[in-house]
């Protein structure tokens, strides 16, 4: 769970998860170009890219090839434990 929190802490990674939220399976490319336009985000593909491996580590985001163009997909099972643990906090408050 710390992983998450950690890739999660950061607003590029948060933007990336957003992003892939409302259209998942997306190329580097297609990354890029929504952060640049849609959240005025300028990098790199290597930083992107970069962003995209903390996300994979804490296990956000899968990379699977179809045909010959690699797409970034978001799982969400990870998330699902952080709002499990903030449910039971949030319970366990006055």
């Amino acid at each position: 769970m710390d992983a998450v929190f950690k890739a999660i802490a950061d607003p590029v990674r948060r933007a990336i998860v957003d992003d892939l939220t409302v259209r998942n399976d997306q190329t580097l490319f297609e990354i890029c170009v929504r952060l640049i336009t849609e959240r005025g985000m300028s990098m790199s593909r290597q930083a992107v890219s970069k962003h995209i491996s903390i996300l994979r580590e804490a296990g956000l985001v899968t990379v699977a090839s179809v045909g010959r163009t690699t797409v970034h997909h978001l799982e969400t099972d990870a998330l699902a434990e952080v709002r499990r643990w903030i449910e039971t906090v949030q319970g366990e408050t006055p």
